[in-house]
């Protein structure tokens, strides 16, 4: 576009996924001549990617937790014991923020979602027109609940009854939020289904994009490993992943790494314990930064992608950028960035058809070179970061238009 916007951010975010991209939808926006300010609590991580490096200014507003706020959260909202932080003091530092934003001369207003809350109470705020970022979704599918009581300690009755009122809590907080997005963004056609059901919303599909600039070939020798990206937590799927492998031939079965961000200890160690009873080589790599992450993707024969429901999933992406073959379970957003048969392989999860999938790859040197070939042309036509600035250029435009 020719004229250029005046654009505020928020966002409430840890560090991760979403955060990298934003981090790049926001580098894109400035490059392009457009003028960003960013608008964060003091409770968003601001020191993994900052976006003072940038945008022309990050305003940062210290988060406080009152006595009053704490006893109005725990009647209406959840308990800080359960957050570790006050609701009403978030939602109104967020009101305090959206505030500032209204009385300025921004265009229009790109917010992300908050760490505690999903969608943030900064929504039903903001007069702006204001294009909101679902990355994630209400997530409240069986499985993931099933999945996230793992890694809990058995708690005693009274707190059993605390944390399921919580999470109840928490569902209504991040619905009515939500409802006050006039303009809802998604990150895959998954996404968009999952905000549907989840909220009665409508959105649009903004694919992200990954930094091609760090994440290429390197055209160096290949290892007999294969490799899984991501926090080490029980949605990811290793466990799946470790049982699979374990059904290759042993003379057959390929070393296993997973590069991990972030590690649960309990789930660290069950994994650990089950690869050694399963006789399958695993080392876990904690806090792995971005130098090192490149050179796994690329010394890699496979990357194996096995989370439960992940909206979109950056890893996927990362690694065919590298020219690595994913083979991955035929769910969620990955439908939509692996090409099952050219730069991957998808199977249903089933850890002997994984087995499978993962054993005649690996056999197949000739057919890894061609879908490594085709990963790599695939990324630079449609999944780099300009693809996606460009695509958020767009919604922001038509977000500011809305009538």
């Amino acid at each position: 576009m020719d004229d250029k916007m005046k654009i505020a951010v928020f966002h409430n975010l840890p560090s991760g996924g979403a955060k990298r991209a934003l981090y790049g939808m926001v580098e894109y926006l400035t490059k392009s001549g457009h003028s960003v300010d960013a608008y964060v609590p003091s409770t968003a991580n601001e020191d993994f990617m900052p976006l003072k490096d940038l945008v022309e200014t990050v305003n940062i507003f210290k988060m406080n937790t009152s006595i009053t706020g704490s006893l109005y959260s725990s009647l209406k909202y959840v308990p800080p014991i359960i957050k570790q932080i006050s609701l009403r003091d978030l939602e109104l530092k967020e009101k305090e923020i959206a505030t500032i934003i209204n009385d300025e001369d921004y265009n229009v207003v790109l917010c992300e979602q908050d760490q505690y809350t999903l969608s943030p109470f900064f929504l039903k705020y903001i007069t702006k027109p204001t294009a909101y970022y679902c990355q994630q979704p209400t997530r409240d599918e069986a499985i993931l609940k099933k999945l996230s009581e793992i890694t809990k300690d058995q708690p005693n009755i009274f707190k059993r009854f605390l944390f399921n009122y919580a999470d109840k809590k928490d569902l209504k907080i991040d619905k009515d939020n939500a409802g006050h997005a006039r303009y809802i963004l998604a990150n895959s056609y998954f996404s968009r289904e999952s905000i549907l059901r989840g909220y009665g919303l409508n959105s649009y599909v903004s694919y992200l994009g990954i930094d091609t600039s760090i994440f290429k070939p390197l055209d160096i020798p290949r290892e007999d490993f294969v490799l899984s990206v991501g926090t080490c937590t029980p949605t990811k799927g290793y466990d799946f992943i470790i049982k699979s492998l374990a059904l290759i031939e042993a003379e057959k079965r390929p070393r296993f790494v997973i590069a991990a961000n972030h590690s649960v200890p309990k789930w660290k160690n069950y994994i650990m314990e089950l690869a050694n009873e399963l006789e399958v080589e695993l080392e876990i790599l904690d806090m792995v930064d971005d130098e090192k992450l490149l050179k796994l993707y690329n010394t890699a024969r496979l990357v194996l992608y096995a989370p439960y429901l992940e909206p979109f999933g950056l890893v996927p992406l990362e690694s065919m950028a590298c020219g690595t073959p994913v083979v991955g379970v035929k769910e969620g957003g990955v439908r939509e960035t692996v090409m099952h048969g050219k730069t991957g392989i998808l199977v249903e999860r089933d850890e002997s058809l994984f087995a499978e999938a993962v054993k005649e790859t690996m056999e197949n040197r000739n057919k890894i070179e061609e879908m490594s070939d085709k990963a790599v042309n695939t990324v630079n036509k449609f999944w780099t970061l300009k693809h996606a600035g460009e695509r958020i250029e767009w919604h922001l435009e038509h977000a500011m238009n809305l009538k």
